[in-house]
């Protein structure tokens, strides 16, 4: 499964948990601050996160308005074990997806 974040988002997720700011030039910046971010935030019991294999960025630019004004977008992909049931990824998900809304 995949989902899309701005850059902005992980940015301002690892200065909120890490206290850093960082710069996202590429995937593998990407990446790192994604590790980062996944191995502190807090998920409920519920959902055992230990399932999610790894996640894989790739990246793109979203032109909002124009050619000069974009937007820096990070693709995650979610790889998890093969026997997880389908809610269960969803519902891992969803709560990534709700502490980047947090930010």
């Amino acid at each position: 499964m995949k989902v899309k974040i701005e850059g902005e988002k992980i940015i301002k997720a690892v200065k909120k948990l890490d206290g850093i700011e960082i710069v996202l030039e590429n995937n593998n910046d990407a990446k790192e601050a994604m590790d980062l971010i996944l191995k502190k935030i807090e998920l409920p019991n519920a959902i055992d996160f230990n399932k999610l294999r790894d996640v894989s960025v790739s990246s793109f630019q979203e032109y909002n308005t124009s050619a000069v004004q974009y937007k820096m977008i990070f693709l995650l992909e979610f790889l998890f074990e093969d026997n997880l049931s389908l809610e269960t990824k969803v519902a891992l998900i969803k709560e990534i997806q709700n502490f980047f809304a947090k930010i």
